[in-house]
């Protein structure tokens, strides 16, 4: 992979979001039932800018908590994009633009802060002009989700993250 630089670029804008999408990961057995977090809307881009991102939540497990049992839960996060000027949306195609983070959360653990950042190319064969919106994404899993019933959800809490995009473009001449 080619190192990436903001150097030589301007500083087109910076955008945040703290609106939390969702309040609840479903605890299942497998590491595929992801959910939307934080989704922010950029705009203006042109082939080759950066966006330098940045994001945080935090999760709660109460798994158990009311009489059940107490067990460790693993979750997933990473940041994702998709074309909001295409037609399809969030039906249409999406790629993965960071890397894959993860940890456990158990009982004594109990509150867990999730961040990731990463800087990413627009690519060569972006549209100029199209907005691409930038998504967090989170998925809980454990070997012991059926234990409770399989209706456990992991607290996303609301007022513990956000969503930063700063856009970074080549001056024109």
């Amino acid at each position: 992979m080619t190192a990436l630089s903001t150097a030589g670029r301007v500083l087109v804008g910076a955008q945040s979001d703290t609106q939390l999408i969702t309040r609840g990961l479903p605890v299942d057995g497998t590491s595929q039932t992801w959910r939307r977090l934080y989704r922010l809307v950029t705009g203006g881009l042109q082939p080759g800018d950066l966006l330098d991102i940045d994001a945080d939540a935090r999760v709660t497990n109460d798994c158990g908590r009311d009489g059940g049992t107490r067990y460790t839960i693993g979750v997933g996060w990473h940041l994702w994009a998709y074309s909001y000027t295409d037609p399809l949306r969030d039906a249409g195609p999406w790629w993965q633009i960071s890397h894959l983070m993860g940890d456990n959360v158990d009982a004594i653990r109990h509150h867990m802060p999730l961040h990731i950042s990463c800087l990413y190319q627009v690519p060569d064969d972006w549209p100029p002009g199209h907005r691409m919106v930038i998504v967090l994404q989170a998925d809980a899993h454990s070997t012991k989700w059926a234990i409770n019933g399989g209706k456990d959800l992991l607290t996303v809490d609301d007022g513990y993250g956000q969503l930063i995009v700063r856009h970074w473009a080549t001056p024109t001449t």
